[in-house]
Formats: C-alpha cells, structure tokens, sequence
C-alpha cells in the first residue's frame, strides 16, 4: 500500500495488478492519489519480475476525474502539479499518465463506469484500454475553464483524428462505451474487461519482455515522436490559461461555482 492507502498493488504470476483505491469517491484525484500513482510506477519500474501491468479502479468507477475542491483548496497544490524544471519532462499532473507508457511493460486499462477528466488522461497512458459496456468517457476539463493537461495528449495523437479529439476535449461532453469504441478512444468492450484483461496479460507475458519493451518503445517513439514538445505545451497553455485573463473565472468553475461565464 501507498499514501493514504491510494493505490492497492497486487504481484501474482508476473502480473501486477494496481487498484486506485478511493472508491467512495468514485477514486477522484486528490494530492495524496498523486503521489501514490507516482510511487507506485517508480516501483514498478524497478521490479524485474513484472511482465504485465493492469490498472483498474475499486468501486463503481475507474476513476471519475480530479477531486477539484480538494486539490484547490490550497493554491500551491497547483504549483505542486504544473511545476517542471524540464519543460519537455513530465510534471506531477503528467506522470500519473505517462508514467504509465514509461514502463517497460505492456500496461492494460480496465474500465467502468466513469472515466472522467483526469481519469481518461491516466486511462490514455494505457497501452490497451477495455471498458464494459456501461462506461462513460470525457475528457472533462473545458467544463472547468481549463486544458486537458495531464499527459492524454500523446495517446490522442497516436489514436484519433484531430476533429475527434478537439470535439471531444472542446464540448467535454459525457459519451458512451459504443461512441468511445467508435473514435478509437479505448480497444475494446466486454461485459467482463478483468477477465479478458488477464487473458491478454497472459499472452503477453509469454512473449519475450525484451521483445515487448522495444516494440512499445519503438511504436511509441514513431506513433508520437514529439511527446516533450507535447508535455511542455500542455502545461505552458495551461499556465497561460490559470494566470490569463480568465484565471478568476477558472478557479471559480473548478471550485464549483456554475453561475459564472465567459461574456
């Protein structure tokens, strides 16, 4: 276990199986979730014996976003996530997400219920995402005022046409399993994800891990070859966007404050 008991890890058959664990919160991100999730992938990433990583969420939801009061309710915890000495580097707000492409594994999401916001960006850092059917998906953050930027947008690159993409994180509208299985936001949908999850990490792990971890960097590296540039562009424009104009009615929108607009 992690901060908080955050995250759950489980290692049996060189499968480790990783549970974000707030489930009374449908596992809402709040500071301690992120630095577990941080934790947890520097762990794994020294662990030579994990052939296969699966990432789910307890509960009824996978992940339902970031706990917006929470985070906000200190102003440097937004400091706490944007802040990078590398601007090519992922920060806080970005490893919980690319943390996961990182690994030298192969990494499967199992998704259900919602997967909102921050949720979907840890969810794109999967190599494969299978969600049942009663999953929902949207990249939440314009409802906030603010950008998707934690990460997602290399796997959005590598798996979506660009009028998907900015439909998508522009109208933060809710969709569906079906709509998401239909842009090629997630690989598949089963009325049990887990099993067929544990299915493919068994094939997987019969391959060679050499041979997986240089396919997945290789794919990575020519699918989306410019993932610092990425990184430092999703945080410069949400820096913009926190210390521009706007930055009042932002925070009033994360803090959920729905009578304010942009007129």
């Amino acid at each position: 276990m992690f901060e908080k008991n955050r995250i759950a890890v489980k290692i049996e058959n060189q499968i480790a199986l990783v549970s974000l664990n707030r489930p009374e919160k449908h596992n809402a991100l709040d500071m301690p979730m992120f630095y577990a999730i941080r934790r947890c992938i520097k762990q794994l990433k020294k662990d030579k014996t994990v052939r296969v990583v699966i990432v789910q969420g307890e509960g009824e939801s996978f992940c339902s976003g970031l706990d917006l009061k929470s985070v906000m309710h200190s102003p440097f915890n937004g400091i706490k996530l944007l802040w990078k000495w590398c601007p090519f580097s992922p920060n806080l707000a970005q490893i919980v997400t690319i943390g996961w492409r990182q690994l030298n594994v192969p990494v499967i999401m199992v998704l259900k219920g919602k997967c909102w916001g921050g949720g979907l960006q840890i969810a794109l850092g999967g190599d494969y995402r299978i969600a049942g059917p009663e999953t929902s998906f949207s990249i939440m953050e314009a409802k906030w005022g603010l950008i998707p930027d934690m990460g997602g947008t290399p796997a959005l690159l590598e798996n979506l046409p660009l009028d998907h993409a900015m439909n998508l994180a522009m109208t933060a509208d809710i969709i569906n399993a079906e709509h998401a299985l239909k842009v090629n936001l997630i690989s598949r949908i089963d009325s049990d994800p887990m099993t067929v999850a544990m299915e493919l990490a068994n094939k997987l792990k019969e391959r060679s891990p050499d041979t997986n971890k240089r396919i997945k960097k290789m794919y990575h590296k020519i699918w989306c070859s410019k993932q610092g540039s990425i990184l430092a562009s999703e945080t410069f424009n949400q820096w913009k966007i926190l210390f521009g104009k706007n930055r009042k009615i932002a925070v009033k929108k994360a803090l959920g404050d729905e009578s304010v607009d942009y007129h």
